[in-house]
C-alpha cells in the first residue's frame, strides 16, 4: 500500500468569494482562511482548497481555465514517498517542500504532488435497511430524514487531456496506480494502489468534440462522496432552493463504476458531483473495455439527446489483462467474458452465477 487517495485538491479560481458560497451550501466546512485562500477539510481529513488563479497560479500547469490545479495524493509512509518521487524525478523537475511534500508536473500538464498523510481516516457511514417486495430489513421504522449533504471524502477527479494512454501509463508506472476500466475513445479510470475506490482519476480525451478545451488540458469534475441516494437527493434540492443552477442530466446511475451521481454546475470550475454506491476493487479486479455510450449510464432522469435511443451491449475485458483462451485461462474468466461480451439474456444457462460475479 502506498497511495491511499486523494490529501487535497487545489483549485484555482476567478470568484473566490461566490467559489466559498457554493461550497458552504454544497456542505463542506471551512478549514481555515485567508485574504486569498481558504481552506476546506472533509471527514477523511482530505482537502478542498480554493485560491485566487490571478495571483497564486500553480507553476508550470498547463491547465486551461479555472477548475482543480493541482492533485495532492495522500501517502502511507516516507519510504514509499521517496519511492514514488524518485521515480518521477526520472525525467523532470520535483520540487520539495520543508514538509517533505513533493511536487512534479505529470503528463498532460498537470500538477501533481505526494504528500505525507498520517491523519488519513475512512469515514464510518450507515445505510438504512431497504425494503423490497418479500424482502422486509425495515419493520415499523422510518428511513432517516434528510435535510442536506455532507460529502464525507474525495471521491476521484476527472480532467479532459489530449493523450489518455499517455497520462494512464504514466500513472501507472511511476505511481503504481491500477487500471480499472476503459471507455472507448473516450479515456482511462484509475485507482490508487492503497485506494478501493473504482477509480480516483480519469482522463477524459480532449479530442471529443464536447470537451471543454479542444485538444488541450483542461478540469471537468470533482466526486464527492456521500452516503447513499438520500443524501444525493437531499443535497440536489437544497442547492437548487439556495438558486445554483440544476444538474443538467439529473440523478442517474453509471454503468461503469456502478456508482450513482448528480453533477452540478460549479462556479470554480467544471461540476461537483454527489457521488454514491461505487463499485470497490482490489487487485483481483480484471480492467474491462466499455462501448462510450454503452457505459455511459444505466440510467438518468433527464435523457440527454445523445443517449436517447439507448445503446447496444457492447463490454469485453481490456487487452492484455485476461490470458489467452486454452487450457490453463481460469474458468471464471471464461463465463465472466460470455456474459460481458453479449446481451444479458443470452448468457449461457449454468454460467449466471460465476458471471454476476
Amino acid at each position: 500500500m502506498t497511495i491511499l487517495g486523494i490529501e487535497s485538491l487545489v483549485y484555482c479560481v476567478d470568484d473566490l468569494e461566490r467559489c466559498v458560497d457554493f461550497f458552504e451550501d454544497y456542505g463542506l466546512k471551512i478549514y481555515d482562511r485567508t485574504s486569498d485562500m481558504v481552506r476546506y477539510r472533509l471527514p477523511d481529513t482530505s482537502n478542498v482548497i480554493l485560491q485566487r488563479l490571478s495571483t497564486h497560479p500553480i507553476e508550470g500547469s498547463e491547465i486551461v481555465g479555472i477548475g482543480v490545479h493541482e492533485t495532492v495524493w495522500g501517502i502511507d509512509c516516507q519510504a514509499d514517498l521517496d519511492r514514488l518521487a524518485a521515480r518521477v524525478a526520472a525525467d523532470r523537475d520535483v520540487r520539495r517542500d520543508p514538509d517533505g511534500t513533493a511536487h512534479f508536473i505529470a503528463d498532460g500538464g498537470i500538477p501533481m504532488a505526494l504528500r505525507l498523510w498520517p491523519t488519513f481516516r475512512m469515514p464510518q457511514t450507515s445505510v438504512d435497511p431497504v425494503n423490497s417486495p418479500g424482502n422486509i430489513n425495515r419493520l415499523n421504522v422510518h428511513r432517516k430524514w434528510i435535510e442536506r449533504a455532507y460529502p464525507k471524502r474525495l471521491g476521484h477527479v476527472v480532467f479532459f487531456v489530449a493523450d489518455t494512454d499517455g497520462c494512464a501509463q504514466f500513472m501507472r508506472d511511476r505511481l503504481d496506480f491500477r487500471l480499472t476500466d476503459t471507455q472507448r475513445g473516450f479515456g482511462s479510470y484509475l485507482r490508487a494502489d492503497g485506494a478501493s475506490d473504482h477509480h480516483n482519476i480519469f482522463f477524459y480525451s480532449s479530442n471529443l468534440p464536447f470537451a471543454s478545451v479542444q485538444g488541450k488540458t483542461s478540469f471537468c469534475h470533482t466526486n464527492f462522496a456521500v452516503t447513499d441516494l438520500d443524501e444525493i437527493m437531499a443535497g440536489t434540492l437544497y442547492m437548487q432552493r439556495r438558486g445554483w443552477a440544476k444538474s443538467e442530466w439529473g440523478l442517474g446511475r453509471h454503468r461503469i463504476s456502478s456508482g450513482l451521481f448528480n453533477y452540478i454546475p460549479c462556479p470554480a470550475g467544471g461540476d461537483a458531483e454527489y457521488g454514491a454506491d461505487v463499485d470497490a476493487c482490489d487487485d483481483n479486479w480484471v480492467p474491462r473495455d466499455f462501448d462510450a455510450m454503452f457505459g455511459f449510464a444505466q440510467w438518468m432522469h433527464d435523457i440527454p439527446q445523445f443517449w436517447y435511443e439507448g445503446h447496444d451491449w457492447s463490454v469485453g475485458f481490456a487487452p492484455g489483462f485476461v490470458h489467452d483462451r486454452g487450457e490453463t485461462k481460469p474458468r471464471p474468466y471464461l463465463a465472466a467474458e460470455k456474459q460481458l461480451e453479449a446481451h444479458p439474456s443470452e448468457v449461457p444457462a449454468g454460467d449466471e452465477q460465476v458471471a454476476a460475479e
